[in-house]
């Protein structure tokens, strides 16, 4: 029987606290079928698009992002946790579920008017991709699309997301959280 994205996805639960199912790609990752149908799968829908790059968020976007840039012959970028970052960035605060972050993307990074493709390993509340989507924005990019291995319906980051007009493409989901 062929094996989907879903099923190289490991779930630890009660990971980083009780209660919480921790979905953990670093299985899919470790697996070349695995990790090739995820690229694959992830990039199928901008296949074709005109886009100048692809921008990761921290952390296993990094993995994912430059895989798909590579795959899609563009350049890659990084958005980072405050402090990250060497040189002059501009920088974008964002609300967690206990608390508040800062992600930080470097000033001459985006030009004015590229296509900006999004990528991510899991879209649950879409605050950190909401803030990276500002972070283009604010250095005149236009974000042409968010992209990610696992949506987690139940906590509304595609609702989120698509409220700013993005295209989000998933390429499985778990309920709840």
């Amino acid at each position: 029987m062929a094996r989907t994205v879903q099923d190289y996805i490991r779930t630890i639960p009660d990971f980083p606290k009780p209660g919480i199912m921790f979905r953990d790609v670093t299985t899919l990752f470790a697996d070349p079928r695995g990790f090739r149908m995820a690229i694959d799968q992830l990039l199928h829908p901008y296949a074709g698009l005109e886009i100048d790059k692809v921008v990761g968020l921290e952390a296993r976007g990094f993995i994912l992002g430059g895989a798909v840039a590579h795959q899609l012959s563009t350049g890659f970028v990084p958005v980072r946790k405050k402090g990250k970052l060497p040189g002059k960035t501009v920088e974008q605060g964002y609300q967690l579920e206990y608390g508040h972050a800062v992600m930080e993307l470097h000033d001459d990074a985006i030009d004015a008017g590229e296509r900006i493709l999004v990528v991510d390993d899991l879209l649950a509340t879409g605050g950190t991709a909401e803030a990276g989507i500002k972070l283009i924005e604010r250095l005149g990019g236009v974000c042409i699309g968010c992209a990610f291995v696992i949506d987690l319906p139940d906590l509304g980051g595609r609702s989120r997301l698509e409220a700013l007009g993005q295209q989000v493409h998933a390429l499985c989901a778990f309920e709840g959280d």
